[in-house]
């Protein structure tokens, strides 16, 4: 028991002069460690090397999983966007079966109409590249000269057009010059369809920058949105080309917007389709030297 009792006291003892010291002993072992790291780097870079080295495989191991649902994820989610286009893909392939169909029998009745009828193929159109040189634009006319006469080809009736559609035809020609009266003239009258309908009307100007559609039988039919072409009656224009889209359908009046912006423009195409009809051939009505009154020179 003496024994026992000895040891109990200096353990004691021991554990005393510990904790009166602890703080003194973490310090010192604190800072041991740093002077053995900076006294040796190599041995410690080492120890992080061969840690990382064990800790690696372990990672890859967790993130292997993880890898392959994030990319089973990821191919059900294109499996579902590839039913959907393959889901489109279908409609559409439908509708240009049907368009193809459609095309075909159109194909087989055109060739039986143009055999019935001994149907001939026009001449192809010709066209000059002109540029707009002066301004024919006042409350009573609108129009322009152009830098183009009978020289090179022009001639009274031949369309002028740009890239959207009809702008008018050439009303005078000289030599080196030709004026054109627009489809918003008040004197322009244009045979025209309809297109969805094709239903036949005048277009007619009336110096505004929207056109007339007048002789319609009804206008019930007409939208918003429908094209206006020129019909190809009275043998002034063949039939089909653009002029404008209606914007306007109220109080029995249909409005058409142009589809030329007549307020860019600055070259035409003055196309001769090889047709004449409403305007005479005009030979002898020389365009004048000096541009005329309410021509603005560019």
């Amino acid at each position: 028991m003496a024994i026992r009792d000895d040891f109990e006291v200096a353990a004691s003892q021991v554990r005393t002069v510990v904790q009166r010291f602890a703080l003194g002993l973490l310090v010192i072992v604190t800072f041991g460690v740093m002077l053995v790291g900076k006294a040796d780097t190599v041995l410690v870079e080492h120890a992080r090397v061969l840690a990382l080295d064990m800790v690696s495989p372990v990672l890859e191991a967790i993130a292997r999983p993880v890898a392959y649902a994030n990319r089973a994820i990821a191919d059900l989610r294109e499996f579902a966007s590839l039913r959907d286009e393959n889901a489109r893909l279908r409609e559409e392939n439908a509708r240009l079966l049907a368009w193809q169909t459609a095309a075909r029998r159109l194909e087989n009745e055109n060739e039986g109409l143009r055999s019935l009828a001994k149907f001939r193929e026009g001449p192809e159109a010709s066209f000059i590249t002109a540029r707009l040189v002066g301004d024919s634009v006042s409350a009573y006319m609108r129009g322009a000269l152009l830098n183009v006469g009978r020289r090179v080809g022009v001639a009274p009736g031949q369309a002028v057009v740009t890239g959207e559609g009809l702008a008018g035809r050439i009303a005078e020609v000289g030599e080196n010059s030709s004026r054109v009266l627009f489809v918003t003239d008040v004197n322009s009258r244009l045979p025209v369809l309809v297109e969805r309908t094709r239903e036949r009307a005048i277009l007619a100007g009336d110096n505004s920058p929207r056109l007339r559609l007048a002789l319609l039988q009804s206008i019930a039919g007409v939208q918003t949105g429908d094209r206006i072409v020129t019909s190809g009656h009275g043998g002034s224009f063949p039939v089909g080309i653009p002029v404008g889209e209606v914007v306007e359908t109220s109080e029995g009046t249909v409005r058409v917007r142009p589809f030329t912006d007549f307020s860019r423009l600055e070259f035409v195409r003055v196309v001769d389709y090889g047709v004449t009809g409403l305007v005479g051939s005009g030979a002898g009505t020389p365009a004048p030297s000096a541009p005329p009154a309410g021509v603005r020179v560019r």
